[in-house]
């Protein structure tokens, strides 16, 4: 690959997703809100859209496009992906299975965290939460900023050994009293 190529992918990898928000923040900029109250502990542009009085089709229009090209289908398409390579280190011998499993498993754990986190906060803003209570509503939108920054780490260090005989001396030392 040259290094023109690899250029334009840099420029085109950050140009479109700050050309995605700029449309999104010009979107919300043109409301006028009736509220100053959000139901999140953090400002997304849902809570900022919820608090308009004027029409908002065309925000929830794009807000619904932007989720599907920004998380369903990547999400789709690497897991397409996995399930090729899957496919083809399932046809070799045992050992090759074991390395791609242990190979694999932590990214998709560590990538359907991710996609799990963000459609539950979708859902959690698109769908009224009425029987929620507020602090539970507090605590489950900050699953996505405080869960997946803890798990990820545990989920590719587990994955090393050295680190993986560490944590379980640890975890006996401080379980068993120091007896270890």
């Amino acid at each position: 690959m040259t290094q023109q190529k690899v250029s334009v992918l840099i420029a085109l990898t950050w140009f479109l997703p700050v050309l995605a928000i700029l449309i999104l923040i010009s979107l919300s900029a043109r409301l006028r809100l009736c509220g100053n109250v959000m139901d999140r502990v953090y400002c997304g542009n849902y809570s900022v859209v919820k608090l308009a009085c004027s029409d908002t089709r065309v925000n929830n229009i794009y807000g619904l496009l932007y989720t599907v090209v920004s998380i369903l289908l990547p999400l789709v398409l690497i897991l397409f992906s996995y399930m090729r390579i899957l496919k083809v280190c399932f046809s070799g011998s045992k050992q090759t299975r074991q390395k791609a499993l242990s190979t694999c498993s932590p990214h998709l754990a560590s990538l359907l965290n991710f996609c799990f986190g963000c459609c539950f906060q979708i859902l959690l803003s698109r769908f009224e939460a009425g029987g929620v209570a507020p602090a539970l509503g507090v605590v489950l939108s900050l699953y996505f900023l405080t869960f997946q920054p803890l798990l990820t780490p545990l989920l590719y260090g587990l994955n090393v050994s050295k680190m993986r005989l560490a944590c379980r001396k640890l975890l006996l030392r401080e379980t068993c009293g120091g007896l270890v």
